[in-house]
């Protein structure tokens, strides 16, 4: 059995991405679904590292991506601990996370007062 997952992105003439695209059908998601970001991450485990697809639009706040990392970040500690059973270690991931997501509203409101 194969599963699918389709991702697609339409550039601007620059080659940025200006629309990114995506669907599940066997994962209960059969239309496309717009999207600002995607973070995607591969595990070739013959070589023993890890592939990256980091794409975002020019539509993408920084509060948004703020947000997009600080809820990648909680998820991945929870992804970790499953995996590993290392709840110790996905707390700490998890405490990161919320360190990181205070700072980048620190930084934000700094910003905005100039």
């Amino acid at each position: 059995m194969r599963s699918n997952i389709n991702i697609q992105i339409e550039l601007a003439e620059d080659k940025m991405p200006e629309k990114i695209e995506w669907m599940a059908p066997d994962g209960g998601v059969p239309e496309w679904q717009k999207a600002k970001a995607i973070l995607l991450g591969l595990w070739d485990g013959d070589e023993r590292s890890a592939l990256r697809i980091d794409l975002w639009t020019s539509k993408m706040m920084v509060d948004e991506m703020n947000d997009f990392f600080f809820q990648t970040l909680f998820g991945m500690a929870d992804t970790y601990a499953r995996a590993t059973r290392n709840t110790e270690l996905a707390d700490e991931m998890k405490a990161f996370a919320k360190t990181f997501m205070k700072k980048a509203g620190d930084a934000m409101e700094s910003a905005e007062k100039g």
